[in-house]
């Protein structure tokens, strides 16, 4: 899947991607002010959460509720090594069937399933964002 879009479709990207994802994992990859938090928040409230979503860089997860589910949104930039991950159960999230949402995955990679949709963001133009989903 490959997407040239502006924050005007924003929303629309959010939906074709959530259909694309073959499951609930879903890794975000891009420079920093590419989008992702911005992308995310489409895909929490395109899901059908009505919680507010902002980027949890410093408490490193976010829980939104869904219905009788849960979509756990994780920040990983602040993460310095797998054990970190370990220490605040990472496996128990990622086992779990719930929506899993991780910007900054790279730390965590030796763990991943391999199942995971891999987002990668990049800057086309200052309004112009694509999406490259594998």
């Amino acid at each position: 899947m490959n997407i040239i879009y502006t924050i005007d479709e924003v929303e629309q990207v959010a939906k074709q991607l959530i259909s694309y994802a073959s499951g609930r994992t879903l890794l975000f990859y891009g420079d920093m002010g590419v989008g992702k938090t911005t992308l995310i928040k489409a895909i929490v409230k395109t899901l059908g959460s009505n919680d507010d979503v902002s980027s949890p860089t410093f408490s490193i997860v976010n829980e939104y509720k869904l219905n009788e589910e849960k979509i756990f949104h994780f920040d990983l930039y602040r993460i310095n090594d797998l054990e970190e991950a370990y220490n605040f159960g990472i496996e128990d999230y990622l086992d779990s069937d719930n929506w899993i949402i991780i910007e900054w995955p790279d730390i965590i990679e030796p763990i991943l399933s391999g199942d995971e949709c891999v987002i990668k963001l990049s800057i086309q133009s200052e309004n112009k964002r694509q999406l490259i989903a594998e």
